[in-house]
């Protein structure tokens, strides 16, 4: 069977030690003779699990001591609820930065539960010689008073990254799901991070929170129990059955990238990743790419065919070659390589060879 190569932009693939080791698991965990999937999460062995898995998360991305790390469920989707619920109380405002979909989205989220006037938003994408370029703010010094500031480094869909520092005088919630763990990050830059694990973590139902300890203080808008961020850290993420096997899947990917290097090491494959990526678009006139290079997001590139026609015969072709999930998102048509952390540089080398042949081939 020839090497297939998953470009879906999540659920993304996993790491193919870590599936192997799973099905390999999948009957007798740890000899119990039983699978992960159908012991007690309250258990010695869960428990240790789960301890692992903290303890080799906060190694990889050096989370400080005062910051809580919660695995909890909903998806980004649901921690876009769940941030306003446990921060904006008794009147809270907050700032949400808008760069595309998910941000919007988050927005949106927020605007429902709180109201309008309790949400201020800010485009910061602008067009600069015809291509979507991110401009931050500056935020210090403003009048305003903020319970915090929302952005996501990284949008999927318009394929936008933002690799310089955000400034704020408040404390920064990113919504870092589709690349966390992909290069690394100052923690201690954020007030909270949320992930949906189903790009570079894990499979999805899993999502991880990292939050500083003093903004579980803020008054919160009567959350539910189970999306509250003080009891999921007073009951170490297990005040209800977590997703035990996806968080088993997780736990594994952290093991996984502890022995590739951590995340320098996966930062720098993944730099290599893209620029042959995008040195391919650029070179080729058959491919565009509309971000300007400082923004080109190094997890999900975005690119259009010079005819739009030839689109089908694109995805068909490639899919005959083992590239597969390449089509573009809805909202914006073309194609979109996303490749995340469990994604070769081999996958990408053959994603270029067919490109440049189908090129020839079309031109």
């Amino acid at each position: 069977m020839s090497t297939v190569y998953n470009f879906c932009a999540g659920p993304a693939m996993l790491p193919a030690p870590v599936l192997a080791k799973a099905q390999q698991e999948l009957l007798d965990w740890q000899g119990l003779g039983v699978s992960v999937m159908e012991v007690s999460h309250r258990g010695a062995p869960f428990i240790a699990l789960a301890t692992q898995s903290e303890k080799d998360l906060r190694s990889l991305m050096n989370i400080p001591d005062n910051y809580k790390v919660l695995f909890m469920h909903g998806g980004g989707r649901g921690q876009f609820a769940a941030v306003v619920n446990n921060f904006l109380g008794d009147n809270g405002r907050a700032l949400y930065l808008l760069t595309g979909q998910w941000s919007n989205s988050a927005a949106e989220e927020a605007v429902r539960l709180v109201g309008e006037p309790a949400i201020d938003t800010l485009n910061i994408v602008e067009q600069q010689d015809g291509l979507n370029k991110v401009v931050l703010p500056q935020l210090a010094g403003a009048a305003d008073k903020y319970r915090y500031v929302h952005y996501c480094p990284n949008e999927t869909v318009d394929g936008i990254e933002i690799f310089d520092t955000l400034e704020s005088p408040w404390p920064i919630v990113a919504d870092m799901s589709s690349t966390i763990m992909s290069h690394e990050v100052d923690v201690s830059k954020f007030g909270l991070i949320y992930a949906g694990a189903q790009k570079n973590i894990g499979p999805s139902g899993l999502t991880l929170v990292i939050v500083r300890e003093d903004l579980l203080e803020l008054p919160v808008v009567h959350p539910s129990s189970i999306m509250d961020y003080r009891i999921a850290a007073a009951k170490d993420s297990m005040f209800n059955t977590p997703p035990t096997f996806a968080w088993y899947l997780a736990a594994e990917v952290f093991k996984w990238l502890k022995n590739k290097g951590g995340v320098a090491a996966m930062e720098k494959t993944n730099v290599a990743k893209a620029e042959l990526l995008y040195r391919c678009i650029d070179s080729l006139p058959f491919y565009k790419n509309g971000v300007a290079v400082a923004n080109r997001s190094r997890m999900n590139v975005t690119f259009q065919l010079a005819d739009e026609l030839l689109d089908k015969a694109f995805l068909k072709e490639a899919e005959e070659q083992g590239l597969v999930a390449l089509k573009g998102h809805r909202v914006v048509g073309g194609m979109r390589a996303s490749i995340y952390n469990a994604m070769p540089l081999e996958g990408v080398q053959k994603l270029v060879e067919f490109m440049t042949a189908f090129a020839a081939k079309h031109s």
